[in-house]
This record gives structure tokens, sequence and C-alpha cells, in this order.
């Protein structure tokens, strides 16, 4: 199994386990929410660009709110634990793709949760991720209004620190496991379990900045 498929089976589990109406990491979402948004991103291709341009967001809502209202939380699970459109015809592309998707939000329902702790990850998928942030951060962290030091110490070879956000001004490091530093990549500060080097002032100002992915 791959760990797209992996993480994917264990949010499902998760969600099952929880029920509707559990609290998630995402903003104004619960468990039903996050499960509709699931089925959207790979069901509805028509509504996916308001994923990511706001202008377009309110049929994205739409069409969310209206998979709630057609769909028990259990039926909306079941589609979520099976691939669907592209990414069940092409598993590459599930892994390609969802990978990092699954891990994240699988996160985001286990660390709203009381009494969450972070997860050991084998290291070939620990690995996998930090390779994912090494070549991504600048571009998740393009908004961040200080720069960034991404420090992973368990990278293999000497590529261990990548940069990122403001290019001009004072650096903050972040050092963490490869997971931990790419929830804080996807604006998860404040459930990220790293650490931060540098300024103060700039520490706060990384810490409380919005750069969700």
């Amino acid at each position: 199994m791959t760990h797209a498929r992996g993480e994917r089976a264990a949010l499902c589990d998760l969600f099952d386990s929880l029920g509707p109406g559990a609290p998630t990491l995402c903003e104004g979402w619960d468990t039903y929410d996050l499960a509709a948004h699931l089925v959207l991103r790979e069901r509805r291709p028509d509504a996916m660009p308001g994923i990511a341009v706001r202008a377009l967001a309110g049929h994205t809502a739409s069409v969310q709110q209206r998979l709630k209202a057609r769909h028990p939380f259990p039926e909306l699970v079941s589609l979520v634990r099976k691939p669907g459109g592209v990414y069940g015809a092409l598993s590459f592309l599930d892994t390609a793709v969802n990978t990092l998707e699954f891990f994240v939000h699988h996160e985001d329902v286990r660390r709203a949760q009381p009494s969450w702790e972070p997860r050991e990850l084998p290291a070939d998928f620990e690995q996998l991720i930090w390779k994912r942030v090494s070549a991504g951060a600048k571009t998740m962290l393009r908004r961040s209004p200080v720069g960034v030091v991404l420090h992973y110490p368990g990278a293999v070879g000497s590529r261990a620190v990548v940069l990122g956000g403001a290019k001009q001004g004072p650096k903050v490091e972040v050092i963490g496991g490869a997971g931990e530093l790419l929830l804080f990549c996807f604006g998860r500060q404040a459930h990220a379990r790293v650490e931060y080097a540098g300024e103060p002032e700039s520490i706060t100002r990384l810490k409380n900045a919005g750069f969700a992915v």
C-alpha cells in the first residue's frame, strides 16, 4: 500500500470513529465538512478551481453544501475511502497529488482532538515528505512575512535546510521532523511540533502569519 492510500484509509477510519461534527484544524470545518471537501476535490472537477481561486469559492462552497445535503456522513466517508476520478484510474497520480494532502488532513483531524500526540512516521515516509517540502518550500512559504530556514536534522545527505519566505530582512530557523515541517508550511503553526530560532519579534510574526495552503 502506498503512503497516500495508507493515510487515506487511516483518515477514513478516524472519520468513522469520530462521526460527523467532530472538530478539525480547518477553520470553520468539522469532520462532515472535511469529508465533503475531499469528495468534491476528487469527484467534482467543476468545483475544484474555487479551492484556490477566491472569485470562484462561492460555487465550490455551494457544491460542498449540496454534497452534505445529498449524502449522509457514512456515505461521504465511503466515497473518500476509494480514490475517485483520475486518482482512482491512475495510481501514480494518486501518489503524486494525494500523499501530502491526506497526511495533512489526517493530522487536521487527529490534532483537533484532546490529548493527541505526534506519530512516529516510517523513515521512508519522512524522507518522501522532506523531499516534497524541500522542493516546494519557496512556493508554500511565499506569503511568509519573514525569511524562513527550514531545518530537518534527519535529512539524508547534505540537504538539511531550505530557504523560503521574505528574501530581505531577518530570518527565522524552523527545526523539526519532516512531517512537522510540512504541517508548519501548510499553516498549522500552532499544532506543528517544531522549534524556532531567531529574533523574538520575527518568530512571533511567523507564528501568527496566515500562509495556509
